[in-house]
């Protein structure tokens, strides 16, 4: 594949492994097992049986048939909000955790925005008997109670970080200070596809199950594999990664990332990274990531904690700069307002991070026999407060 990431774990300009010496033996024993241990028959088996029986795979491709009214063409929604816990993200901690396993790690940590992959870590490790530490920044913690409750019942330790704005990119400092001082019996799962490689590339295959359905599942209900349009709302981005995984070098096929524009790109309060962002080196990888001259980080801002990110994924950088992906920028009103116009239009409540994906319905132009996919991340319960708040009755 054009867009696979190459021996150095860079895509493009974009990746690499740029880490503290301390955890290069974590990272090199990474490196060095992660693709036999995946490519192996036991690994799949597992790993197959527990997405289905589990999780609940093969997730709907479901025709929206009013919003396809609506827009004018004809929508489909990959439908990862009926997953096990709510988001796509079951898919990627349950193939770190059986990698952690193999590996003999006896404790797991992780870092949580929106509070979906803390779960999700959370869930695994219940299932599996195995310690769990959650590092949470204490904006999030707040704005996403509901989420702290399920982890603390499923036996995780929440742990709150005050340092910075309180949010996504913090909690990943906190928990690779953790890993630093606790080398050899711990993994961490990384929620997204962004750190140090082979991160970005071990979490976009775990997620890749996702275009592997729809492929299946478009040739079943349109008789071709491949839609026209593939839109994803990208953060750090393995939602968006999975999504496009299969399609990354199909031309017929036009890749669209809805990131969080916050207040607008240019009001100082927002999270457009591919948009605005210069290149630089966050969390163990070279990406794109919005700074100042200097090359201090600029805190982001999103309605969405799980789009309150500063970077980017490296894949997502070089699909952006190469011009593989189409970027659109989405502001809170926007996503807010998709997230209303398809639960009144098909009777889904989609998380925060999905409706930005959504808006992006606006911003494209399909012909009405052309096929768009959407993929619906996550389910809107997280995010009930946020919506009764701003509920117009």
């Amino acid at each position: 594949m054009g867009f696979a990431v190459d021996m150095q774990g860079f895509y493009g300009e974009y990746g690499g492994a740029y880490i503290p010496e301390m955890l290069y033996p974590n990272i090199k024993e990474l490196e060095d097992s992660y693709l036999n241990i995946v490519q192996s028959e036991s690994f799949q088996l597992r790993f197959r049986h527990l997405l289905k029986d589990y999780a609940g795979r093969p997730t709907p491709l479901f025709r929206a048939e009013r919003l396809s009214e609506h827009f004018g063409t004809q929508i489909f929604l990959k439908r990862e909000d009926l997953n096990h816990t709510g988001a796509h993200k079951i898919n990627n901690t349950i193939g770190q955790l059986l990698m952690a396993e193999r590996l003999n790690k006896k404790r797991i940590i992780a870092e949580t925005g929106a509070g979906q992959h803390g779960v999700a870590t959370a869930t695994v490790c219940a299932l599996t008997g195995m310690e769990c530490i959650v590092y949470m920044g204490a904006l999030d913690v707040e704005r996403q109670a509901s989420n702290v409750k399920k982890m603390k019942m499923l036996g995780a330790e929440v742990i709150p970080v005050h340092s910075g704005n309180k949010t996504l990119k913090d909690a990943t400092n906190e928990a690779i200070r953790d890993w630093i001082n606790h080398p050899v019996d711990t993994h961490y799962i990384i929620g997204s596809v962004v750190g140090p490689h082979p991160y970005p590339d071990m979490v976009t295959r775990f997620q890749s199950v996702i275009s592997e359905e729809i492929r299946i599942q478009l040739m079943e209900q349109v008789g071709r594999d491949y839609p026209d349009y593939l839109v994803a709302c990208v953060g750090g981005g393995s939602n968006a990664a999975g999504a496009y995984y299969h399609y990354m070098d199909d031309d017929r096929v036009t890749l669209v990332s809805a990131e969080a524009a916050g207040l607008g790109v240019d009001s100082g309060k927002t999270a457009a990274t591919s948009l605005l962002g210069t290149p630089g080196i966050i969390h163990g990888s070279r990406t794109l990531l919005m700074q100042d001259d200097d090359g201090q980080i600029e805190e982001p801002y999103s309605i969405s904690a799980g789009l309150d990110y500063p970077g980017v994924g490296p894949l997502h950088a070089w699909l952006a700069r190469s011009g593989r992906a189409t970027l659109h920028a989405i502001t809170d009103e926007k996503a807010l307002q998709a997230a209303f116009l398809c639960t009144r239009k098909e009777g889904i409540i989609p998380a925060l991070e999905t409706a930005h994906a959504l808006a992006a319905l606006e911003l494209i132009t399909p012909g009405t026999d052309d096929v768009v996919v959407v993929n619906l991340s996550g389910r809107g319960d997280k995010d009930m407060e946020i919506y009764i708040d701003k509920l117009e009755i």
